[in-house]
């Protein structure tokens, strides 16, 4: 079995949008994975109304997992989802700088 512990970067959370990233990201791996928050019951990372039902905040440790020896970038690729905050303004991720043309 191969795990990974990771803190949710999401501002607000792992809410719809980065919940579907993450999930879709899961099933198109092909591999089966699951997600636990500290001290929860493992979930399919797969299912959005499963990892949504997890109610996970900023901050929030998770372990993902799977039994797939095999699967090491596809649970690093998940680790980067869930780490990542999806939740930061489409200018903030551009540029701190933005102009104006007159």
């Amino acid at each position: 079995m191969i795990e990974r512990t990771v803190r949710i970067g999401s501002a607000n959370g792992l809410h719809a949008r980065p919940a579907k990233l993450f999930t879709k990201a899961a099933a198109d791996s092909g591999v089966k994975v699951t997600i636990e928050k500290a001290g929860g019951k493992a979930v399919n990372a797969a299912s959005i109304l499963a990892v949504i039902s997890l109610g996970l905040g900023n901050g929030d440790e998770v372990t993902i997992a799977t039994v797939d020896d095999g699967a090491s970038a596809t649970l690093d690729t998940l680790v980067s989802l869930l780490a990542a905050d999806h939740d930061l303004p489409a200018a903030d991720a551009a540029t701190s700088e933005t102009r104006v043309a007159v």
